[in-house]
């Protein structure tokens, strides 16, 4: 027996613990004996890459997120880390239930490789209903769930749209606000696959509005009879992404807001100078980097964003503003992660019109137990850590018939303890407690992570307000 015969055994353990090699193959190729190397000093040529499943998803964007091309040469230890990136890559896309890279067979010093993919369904035709307060919470209980503080319509949800990794977006909103809005997001538009662009363009408008803050706490003016705000948005967008992990953007856009006389005699710095209505022009640069295991649910890896944005370019409207993100997250057992993630931003100049304050409790900038506060400022941050462990890993069966993209629905369920310190600073503060005052909150939940993305998280948590309650969230990855 040869020296490299006899390692066989080796080769073929490391490539199944590395998940490359499928239930279903037998065995590996004979390959000729060499007794001048040794598996560990081999180097292996990529042959082909065989790709299976993707009905849809056109060969080329699959092969783009494979870190390894025809022709290129590694060694074992090599081959096993290139394996994993690669099927970690394209769950990423968010094209795919599952993905194996597979080892498929050896001619000679040649190694072939099979790639199976499970797709999922992409177009989604639904109805709309959303409420239009911050959080569920907001909404549940301040608002005790009224139904004239929602929206409801019909959307058109088209992921993979040609195949190309592509979206497209379709609102028809009624109820708290009359909006239509469409939005397009293409990957790759030129042969290299680096460049790639998006266009969107909304327009609508409300018969209430958040005019102002007291107590740390939005306040609203309805009008029934008529509608006390309109909107005109659209935005223009082309993205580099000359490598794996980190993407480019830069953007144009134009804003167009106009409110009720009302709302200017209630808060006259609503705009800047008492004015009713406010056009403007922006651009902006957004760095996105994501090197994490599951981009939707991270539990090991790094994700960062950069935002730097210019809106209006005279006094009507003069803003500077840059907002940083970060995430870590660290494996400190099979199932047990620990997570650390930060915010910080500034807007300059500092004296800015209420409509340019808004700062913590938006969107997904808040800090767990103040979800029934908002915090206005110009400059201030955050940062939260997660202890958590998976509790229970399994899968629902479903029926199966050629219309489902897959025949099981899988979940995760976490338990998880967390704390937050966050500061907003805010030159004029106004009847708020929350702003320039260092804020700290903690507490315990359960993260439930399903198909599609969708990540339920039900917290229970604690501020030094003394104020503790349940609260329900659908998680973003800051």
């Amino acid at each position: 027996m040869s020296k490299l015969t006899k390692y066989y055994p080796v080769l073929f353990l490391a490539l199944w613990l590395s998940g490359s090699l499928c239930a279903q193959q037998a065995a590996l190729p004979e390959m000729p004996a060499d007794t001048s190397i040794t598996p560990a000093s081999a180097k292996y040529i990529i042959g082909d890459i065989v790709i299976t499943g993707n009905k849809k998803t056109r060969k080329p964007i699959i092969l783009r997120e494979i870190p390894v091309r025809t022709g290129d040469a590694y060694s074992l230890s090599d081959l096993v880390k290139k394996f994993e990136d690669a099927r970690r890559q394209l769950m990423n896309t968010t094209l795919f239930h599952s993905v194996v890279v597979a080892a498929k067979g050896f001619r000679g010093n040649v190694i072939d490789i099979a790639v199976t993919v499970k797709e999922r369904w992409y177009l989604f035709p639904l109805p709309y209903f959303k409420p239009v307060d911050r959080n569920l919470n907001q909404w549940l209980v301040e608002q005790k769930a009224s139904l004239s503080r929602v929206n409801y319509g019909a959307k058109l949800l088209y992921n993979n749209t040609t195949g190309n990794n592509d979206k497209l977006r379709v609102w028809l909103v009624s109820g708290y606000t009359k909006q239509i809005s469409i939005g397009y997001d293409r990957l790759y538009i030129d042969k290299a696959m680096k460049w790639g662009m998006r266009m969107s363009f909304a327009m609508g408008k409300n018969r209430e509005i958040n005019y102002n803050t007291v107590d740390d706490k939005q306040v609203f003016l309805k009008d029934n009879n008529r509608y006390v705000r309109s909107f005109v948005n659209t935005q223009a967008e082309l993205t580099y992404r000359r490598a794996i992990n980190t993407r480019h953007s830069i953007g144009i856009g134009y804003t167009s807001e106009v409110v009720e006389d009302t709302i200017v005699q209630l808060n006259p710095s609503y705009f800047k100078s008492g004015r009713n209505r406010l056009s403007f022009p922006e651009i902006y640069y957004n760095m996105a980097y994501f090197n994490v295991d599951y981009i939707p649910y991270p539990t090991k890896g790094y994700a960062a964003n950069v935002t730097l944005r210019k809106s209006g370019i005279n006094r009507t409207n003069n803003l500077w503003q840059l907002q940083l993100k970060g995430l870590g997250s660290w494996h400190l057992s099979p199932k047990t992660f620990l997570s650390v993630t930060a915010f910080a931003g500034i807007k300059a100049p500092f004296k800015q019109p209420y409509f340019n304050m808004r700062f913590l409790g938006y969107g997904d900038v808040f800090m767990q137990g103040y979800e029934y506060y908002v915090v206005d400022g110009v400059a201030g941050g955050y940062v939260k850590a997660t202890f958590a462990r998976e509790f229970l890993n399994f899968n629902i069966r479903l029926p199966r018939n050629k219309r489902t993209t897959t025949d099981q629905i899988p979940f995760r369920v976490y338990g998880k303890i967390y704390g937050n310190s966050g500061y907003v600073h805010n030159p004029q503060p106004g009847d708020n407690a929350l702003s320039n005052t260092f804020l700290n909150s903690a507490g315990i939940g359960i993260d439930i992570v399903t198909f599609y993305d969708v990540i339920l998280r039900f917290e229970y948590s604690f501020n030094q307000l003394g104020q503790n309650g349940l609260y329900l969230h659908r998680k973003s990855i800051f």
